[in-house]
């Protein structure tokens, strides 16, 4: 239970019912964002708060900026269900999880208001802050679960955040020629290496060197985060020049051997 709220930007607290100690007594290193999916930010919190739903979070932020607090950041909310990052598959144990309410692609996916946006960067760097998570490991749902979310998805702007100091980022390499791009077809050693880069990363993915629905799916979370242009799961240039530039990117300490 939430004996008081973990930040000071949260406006209110709805305790969830669904929580529990972390196991093993690990400490959060991953922020996870996620959207509501549902029509109200009224609704979403009392669902996340029943016990009958099975699932919970940490923060709901409204598209005014509300910020609602559920879950104590010391506990395990149950927001990541199946998925992994850099080869760890508890992720609830492992993540403090925020959903920004938003009714998401089955109900329109309008775009993340400014006032919403502005509270999640402000929440997200006062987690970042205290719980010394790295930029890399602030993720979306569909990064760790590309086989069954979407979530936030292609229009959550993650350039702007990182302009905001939350997140890893590099300028998408820009998709030139969109019919060679179509037309482009990896070899087999080439969809090896972008299913390494990928693991590297952090995404789960085996390296198989052929273009399954697994890669597909891992790709397709790829592009909704860092190349948003176009979210197709195909291994294209522009992709594959994105994903090096993000690798290179990254803290030399995390920088692994490709």
């Amino acid at each position: 239970m939430i004996k008081e709220p973990d930040s000071r930007l949260v406006r209110r607290v709805h305790a969830a019912a669904n929580c529990e100690p972390r196991r093993g007594g690990v400490r959060p290193d991953m922020l996870l964002l996620h959207y509501t999916g549902m029509v109200s930010c009224e609704r979403a919190i009392d669902w996340l708060a029943r016990a009958e739903s099975r699932v919970s979070c940490h923060y709901v932020v409204d598209v005014d900026g509300t910020i609602t607090q559920m879950v104590a950041e010391a506990d395990r909310a149950w927001h990541a269900g199946a998925g992994s990052w850099g080869g760890e598959t508890d992720v609830n144990s492992r993540s403090i999880g925020i959903e920004i309410h938003n009714p998401g692609h089955e109900l329109g996916y309008p775009d993340f208001p400014l006032p919403q946006m502005q509270a999640v960067a402000a929440l997200s760097r006062d987690i970042v802050s205290r719980n010394g998570i790295a930029p890399e490991r602030v993720l979306a749902h569909s990064d760790i679960a590309p086989d069954r979310k979407i979530d936030p998805g292609e229009k959550f702007d993650w350039a702007w955040l990182a302009g905001e100091g939350v997140g890893h980022w590099v300028m998408p390499e820009p998709i030139l020629d969109a019919v060679a791009e179509r037309l482009y077809a990896p070899t087999p050693a080439e969809v090896a290496q972008v299913q390494r880069d990928l693991a590297a990363y952090g995404y789960g993915v085996d390296v198989t060197g052929e273009p399954d629905a697994r890669t597909a799916s891992v790709v397709a979370a790829f592009q909704r985060h860092f190349r948003p242009a176009r979210v197709d799961g195909r291994i294209d240039l522009s992709t594959r020049a994105t994903l090096t530039r993000l690798l290179e990117a990254l803290p030399a300490c995390r920088r692994e051997s490709r």
